[in-house]
């Protein structure tokens, strides 16, 4: 039997980078995945791809409504959840908090911790019912902090602690909140972005050289960690932030990043 036999997946930005990794895995291990995404294109390509043990959703996960319908959608279909796993979010804008704009602090408070309220307050009863789990998608920096990212560290910080309260409310339920921080992960976008600058080579050896395992890894290593943690052979791990990060949090590192601005950089963190 595999790990994740039959187990019915919500997962939000599930269409590209980390997310849709991570659907490839628990497709690979046994589950149904429902991929969450506000973007058309990228939801349709990604489910051509991942095949018939997927199903697509078009959610703007910020609005209440879209939430409500994309659960209701999903039990409709499948009759259940086992796991809400939380993946959605953005990183920009690049600035500390004196230069960032009202409309843009909300948008990032938005999709990365308010759209974690509306999955929890419209999915908890299926839950309850599966005696499932919820993981969400953290960073590195939410711990660490980082440099012209003000907003997003906040917004991942927040993220930490609600995991870990969440943990504690809903353990008489029998249900596990976990999360998992990534440091560096290369995806397309990152890729395209990185071969279009004049010093390509540069921003590949500064993202190696910010994980002490020496490279900077693909998106599949942390989908890994996320198939553990959805899994019963996580089944007594409850309220943790997994780091998979190569070590990235760990001693005095300081790499210069060889170009003027690290908002696509910064974007995988």
């Amino acid at each position: 039997m595999k790990l994740l036999n039959d187990k019915i997946i919500f997962l939000t930005g599930g269409s590209k980078g980390i997310g849709l990794e991570c659907a490839k895995k628990y497709i690979e291990a046994g589950a149904q995945v429902v991929v969450v995404s506000n973007d058309a294109v990228s939801l349709s390509e990604s489910i051509e791809l991942l095949g018939n043990r997927s199903h697509g959703i078009l959610c703007d996960v910020s609005g209440s409504a879209d939430v409500e319908d994309a659960i209701r959608q999903t039990l409709q279909k499948y009759g259940r959840i086992d796991v809400i796993h939380n993946n959605a979010g953005i990183a920009h804008p690049s600035r500390p908090v004196h230069e960032t704009e009202e409309a843009e602090w909300d948008q990032l408070f938005n999709i990365n911790l308010k759209s974690i309220f509306f999955t929890t307050r419209f999915g908890l009863e299926a839950l309850r019912s599966s005696e499932g789990c919820i993981l969400n998608t953290s960073s590195l920096v939410g711990e660490i902090g980082q440099e012209n990212h003000a907003a997003y560290t906040a917004t991942k910080g927040a993220i930490n602690a609600l995991t870990k309260s969440m943990a504690l409310d809903y353990a008489p339920y029998k249900i596990r909140v976990n999360a998992v921080a990534p440091a560096g992960v290369w995806t397309r976008m990152l890729r395209e972005w990185g071969q279009a600058q004049e010093d390509a080579a540069g921003i590949e050896k500064y993202l190696d050289g910010i994980h002490p395992l020496g490279y900077c890894p693909e998106g599949d290593v942390v989908a890994d960690a996320c198939v553990f943690l959805v899994s019963e052979k996580a089944r007594f791990i409850t309220g943790n932030i997994l780091p998979v990060s190569g070590g990235a949090e760990l001693g005095y590192r300081r790499i210069l990043y060889p170009g003027p601005s690290t908002e696509k950089i910064n974007d995988n963190f």
